[in-house]
């Protein structure tokens, strides 16, 4: 799947990683992140646990790496779910809100691993990948899916980011675990 973006200063494509793509001089500064696109990202492929895509720039160079798999939201409590509905950022339609109050778990998409070269972090790479799956899961209508997930590591710099890219803490139980729990809804709770 080779995506195009259209504009003036960005120039970037999406593909599906490949065994012939060389991984080999590409590092996000992250040790676990580079070791897991160095030594796994292709088993973990093969074995369907994630679909792996990278970001090339106009010269064909490697500038990002990001992982997707299927996930689910669960809202446990009902108190969490009058919380969401009520939260300005979400806005559901009030046709839906009956539907959404019966459901437990939605469906959601989780962006893993995602990782941009060391040099070109700061740049709005990480926010074009988030761009790009989150249009392409509302816009192409692969499957059903209601949320962008991802597991935060937790680090002050990371964890803004996300915030920054509109995603909410899902729970304050894993503030001071290695990854913090994070979820963005999707444009289609917001009225068209």
């Amino acid at each position: 799947m080779a995506v195009k973006i259209p504009s003036s200063d960005i120039n970037y494509s999406v593909h599906l990683l490949s065994a012939k793509d060389d991984l080999s001089k590409f590092s996000c500064g992250d040790k676990e992140l580079d070791k897991f696109f160095h030594e796994e990202v292709l088993l973990c492929m093969k074995y369907k646990y994630v679909t792996a895509y990278c970001v090339k720039n106009q010269n064909g160079s490697i500038i990002s790496l990001f992982t997707l798999a299927h996930d689910t939201v669960i809202l446990f409590s009902e108190e969490e779910k009058e919380e969401f509905i009520s939260d300005s950022s979400t806005s559901i339609n009030e046709e839906y809100i009956n539907t959404f109050e019966k459901q437990s778990a939605f469906p959601a998409v989780n962006i893993g691993h995602l990782a941009v070269r060391k040099e070109l972090q700061s740049g709005g790479i990480g926010t074009f990948v988030i761009n790009f799956v989150t249009n392409t899961f509302v816009d192409y209508k692969i499957s059903g899916c209601q949320f962008i997930t991802v597991d935060s590591i937790n680090n002050s710099r990371t964890n803004r980011f996300y915030e920054k890219n509109g995603f909410i803490y899902q729970t304050n139980n894993d503030m001071y675990k290695p990854t913090r729990r994070m979820y963005l809804p999707l444009k289609i709770y917001q009225d068209e």
